[in-house]
């Protein structure tokens, strides 16, 4: 498998990953406002709230995908090291609440008020995760 990441990534597997990352979280921040147009909580004049929401959604699924691909690389070239147990913890986090938030909105309906504190949730472990990545890598950190 790292040989295969190895390949595709042209020998640079973290700066692939980091990008990945970064552009996962523009993207989060961008659904942040998004979300709170089709909530009504902002009211520019060029953004109605149904094409937000639709767009939240889109914006959503992309960045559902980019962050699949990030941690199906990041555990197939580096593992499970002991040094980054925050970063696993918090990634591992983050795919469970986003998965529990795609079935609270294709399946289970009902359960819909939980929606904004899901969304903010992904946001916050994203951004942890991030921080503990990718952060280390821009020496954020």
């Amino acid at each position: 498998m790292e040989d295969l990441i190895d390949t595709l990534t042209r020998g640079n597997p973290t700066e692939v990953k980091v990008l990945l990352a970064s552009v996962a979280l523009a993207l989060a921040v961008y659904q942040l406002l998004l979300i709170a147009v089709g909530y009504g909580k902002l009211r520019p004049p060029f953004l109605a709230a149904a094409p937000a929401t639709r767009t939240h959604r889109a914006v959503g699924d992309t960045i559902a995908v980019l962050l699949v691909v990030t941690a199906a690389m990041c555990v197939g070239y580096f593992g499970f090291e002991d040094d980054a147990s925050l970063h696993m913890v918090a990634a591992v986090a983050l795919l469970c609440v986003l998965a529990l938030k795609v079935a609270v909105i294709r399946w289970w309906h009902s359960m819909g008020r939980f929606l904004p504190a899901l969304g903010i949730s992904v946001w916050a472990l994203l951004a942890l995760t991030w921080l503990t990545s990718a952060g280390d890598f821009l020496e954020l950190t």
